[in-house]
Order: structure tokens, then C-alpha cells, then sequence
């Protein structure tokens, strides 16, 4: 037997803009058999009129490649990252391993079942309850009903959803959803577990258990392949990574070179960041909304990468669509790992007041933040008395360069994230030591 799990040669993918990708069910494929000698006819008819089939121009233009000749291999046992932007055909590479969708060129080789949890409700039957839900997707893996059933306890159990396991899974919150999905492909054991960002629909708790399970999964000699955006978890579970950048392999290798590469790319380069298309997290309300964020003025261009030890300042502009009561801006700084340093919010300076329509700015300073060399991103959120406006968990990142400073520190080869003021004193203890051992 092959120690090779997966085998990527030249995958790509393409996909027209504005154009659905089309399923066939049985009776389109019946329909193609039979009509198949005809359409050759029919071919065989125009060549010999001397015209040829071309590729419409305007099709050409209304198109992009999502992969683009991706190649790659991961062994038996292996647990790989594949990280990257938004964009970047993370998930087209995985909905092409779990023979979701068809490759535009190239192939892919899996060896083994493949159990994946790519969007909340993959694979489920929004009709059946979620006892019917996990005989089914037993079913599809090719498990025997008995097999199940030795598991079926502690599915159950793992998905926390004891009360409402006969109860159609269309009438389960999100959380519900993906809590269900995730224990079905974690426990009935397929030898390959594909898994996408989206267990960050489930509260904090139960992620902090799915990762728990991805790692005994991990250990248990399953092959697990891990898109997310939490470089903690990647760095905590993957053997190797994967980057993508614009559907190509922009590097591969061990977890820990491969994201330092990740967040080098991560600053933002523009003067100017446009917060209009970002994605939104959670349900906001979105009377008053987050629209740009500017490096500060008075700094030369491309500050978004500062040398250690000097003050971070920019600008977020916003834009308020009604009127709106009691409002506060919220920034988070994050590290690159995808953990929380800290928070802040306005109304720690300013009072929170009413904003009539129409654009403003806060301005926002961290005069002595020493943040040891290394990419960050910072969250922003809009706060009224009526609930969250508007919140961007990622939306814009810097880039802390070392200096003279952070050398002098020793801070370039620290672990953590912040070098804090500290005052220490040395005194002798006059019972234990004599004087002249600390001078």
C-alpha cells in the first residue's frame, strides 16, 4: 500500500464570471449518452466545412482561474495547513479533494474515505433529524449501521444536541449545525478528514474542543487536512503547511517558516485601507459602518511597518447612515497567531456621544506599545446603545520591523508579543550576603 494520502498534479480550476456551475443528476446524464453519437455527427460536419470551434473572446475575459497549477502530495498520518487571504482558492482546493467539483485541468489521487466539514450543513438533509443525518453521512462514507451505532453516544454527546437529536436539522442554529457536522466527521472515522474555517461558527468552547479532537484525530494516524485562519492552531497542529496566494502555491514546508512567510505578506500597503467590501463576522446593524482606515498623515508613506519601540497612529473613518445614540469605536490587537493582546475602546478618552448622518473619523494612538517584531492585525467594531453597528475582526495589519532598540532588548527573538515597561532593583540581603558581593 501507497504511504501517500493525497497526490495534487497540476490542479486548476476555472470558473466563468457570472455563470453557475452546473450538476448533472441521472436523467441529464442518460440524456448526454444518447445524444453523444448525434453531437459527434454534427462535429464531424463542421470540420469538414473547414470552420473550427473557438473559445468566445468575451468568455475568455469573464473568467478567472481560482487554482492554478497546484501540485503537492501529503503523506499517511499527516496533519498540513493550507493558509492564504480570503481569495487566495483555499476552499476550491478542498471542494476538489472531496469531489464536490471537478477540476478545470490537472488531477488529484486520494487514497482512502474522505470525510470533510467545508460550510455548515455539508452533507446534511435539512429534512431528516439528526439521528437520520448521521446514519446518512455513515452511509455515504461506506460504514455499516452497526458501526454507528457503537459510536453513536458519543456523536452525540461530543455535538452537545442530546434534546434535539430527533429534530430536523433545518431548525438548528448555526452553531447547532456545525457542532453535529463536525462530531459526525471526527468520529466515524474516515481515513482522510477534510476541515475549512468553518468551525469558526462554533462558540469559543467548543472550538477549543474541536481542536482538541483534530489533534487526538491527528495522533490516531488519520490524514487531516486544516484551512484556517488561526495561525495559533495551525502552528499547534499541522506537521507541514501550504500557502496559497491567487490559486498558486506561493510556498510549502515546515508549519513554522511557512507562516512566518504568511504574515511577512500580511501588511497593509496602501496609504489608504477600504473597509467598504470587508467581511462582517457577525449580524451587525449597520446604521453607522466602518469605511476606511489611514495611516497617519504625518508619517512617511508605507508606515504600516514600523520599527519596534515607535508609537502606532492612524485614522478610522466612518459613516454614519442614520442617527445613532451613544456611539464608541472598539479596536482589538491580535497577534499573528490569531490570539487577542488586548482591547480598547474610545470611551476610555472621549465621551460616548449622538452622531447625525454623515462621515467622521476618530483618530487613534498607542504612544508606547512595544510590540515585539512580527505581524499583527487589529479588529475594529461600532458600538451604539442599541447593539453592534458595524464589526471587521481583520481589518487591516502592520508590520513591526526590528531596530537598534529591540536588539538592544534582545527583543527580536522573543516568544511573546509585547515587551512592557518593567523596573527592577537588585538589593543585598545583609543576613545572607556580604555587601561586597554586589558591588
Amino acid at each position: 500500500m501507497t504511504d501517500i494520502a493525497i497526490k495534487c498534479d497540476g490542479l486548476s480550476k476555472q470558473y466563468r464570471i457570472g455563470e453557475r456551475e452546473s450538476y448533472k443528476a441521472l436523467r441529464d446524464v442518460i440524456t448526454d449518452a444518447a445524444t453523444a453519437p448525434f453531437r459527434r455527427v454534427r462535429s464531424a460536419m463542421r470540420n469538414a466545412n473547414g470552420s473550427q470551434v473557438r473559445t468566445p473572446k468575451s468568455e475568455i475575459r469573464n473568467s478567472f482561474w481560482a487554482l492554478d497549477d497546484v501540485s503537492f502530495e501529503v503523506k499517511r498520518g499527516e496533519v498540513v495547513g493550507i493558509i492564504g487571504r480570503n481569495g487566495a482558492g483555499k476552499s476550491t482546493l478542498l471542494k476538489i479533494l472531496s469531489r464536490i467539483t471537478k477540476p478545470t485541468r490537472g488531477h488529484a489521487r486520494i487514497h482512502g474515505r474522505v470525510g470533510s466539514l467545508l460550510e455548515v450543513g455539508t452533507g446534511f438533509h435539512p429534512e431528516l433529524t439528526g439521528r437520520e443525518n448521521i446514519y446518512l453521512n455513515a452511509a455515504i462514507l461506506g460504514m455499516r449501521k452497526a458501526e454507528v451505532a457503537k459510536r453513536f453516544d458519543e456523536i452525540v454527546a461530543f455535538a452537545e444536541v442530546e434534546k434535539f437529536i430527533d429534530t430536523p436539522v433545518k431548525r438548528y442554529s448555526s452553531g447547532m449545525y456545525v457542532r453535529l457536522a463536525f462530531a459526525v466527521a471526527a468520529h466515524l472515522e474516515p481515513e482522510i478528514l477534510v476541515i475549512d474555517e468553518v468551525l469558526a461558527v462554533g462558540d469559543a468552547a467548543f472550538q477549543k474542543k474541536c481542536l482538541g479532537k483534530i489533534g487526538e484525530v491527528a495522533h490516531g494516524g488519520r490524514t487531516v487536512l486544516f484551512v484556517s485562519h488561526n495561525m495559533e492552531a495551525i502552528l499547534r497542529l499541522c506537521d507541514r503547511a501550504v500557502l496559497l496566494e491567487g490559486g498558486a502555491i506561493a510556498t510549502h514546508g515546515e508549519t513554522a517558516e511557512v507562516v512566518g512567510a504568511y504574515l511577512r505578506t500580511g501588511a497593509s500597503q496602501l496609504e489608504i485601507v477600504d473597509l467598504t467590501e470587508a467581511m462582517r463576522g457577525i449580524s451587525v446593524r449597520g446604521q453607522a459602518l466602518l469605511t476606511a482606515v489611514r495611516m497617519d498623515p504625518l508619517k512617511p508613506h508605507g508606515s504600516w511597518r514600523l520599527p519596534f519601540g515607535e508609537e502606532i497612529s492612524f485614522e478610522v473613518e466612518i459613516e454614519a447612515k442614520a442617527k445613532v445614540h451613544q456611539i464608541e469605536l472598539g479596536v482589538a490587537l491580535n497577534s499573528g497567531r490569531g490570539f487577542e493582546i488586548a482591547s480598547c475602546f474610545s470611551s476610555q478618552s472621549l465621551v460616548r456621544s449622538a452622531l447625525e448622518p454623515g462621515r467622521y473619523k476618530y483618530s487613534v494612538k498607542y504612544p508606547a506599545l512595544r510590540l515585539v517584531p512580527g505581524a499583527y492585525s487589529f479588529g475594529l467594531g461600532l458600538r451604539s446603545d442599541a447593539g453592534f453597528e458595524d464589526y471587521i475582526a481583520d481589518a487591516f495589519t502592520i508590520e513591526v520591523v526590528p531596530s537598534e532598540l529591540s536588539a538592544s532588548f534582545g527583543a527580536d527573538s522573543f516568544r511573546g508579543a509585547i515587551v512592557p515597561e518593567a523596573r527592577f532593583r537588585l538589593v543585598p540581603i545583609a543576613s545572607s550576603l556580604p555587601q561586597t558581593c554586589l558591588t
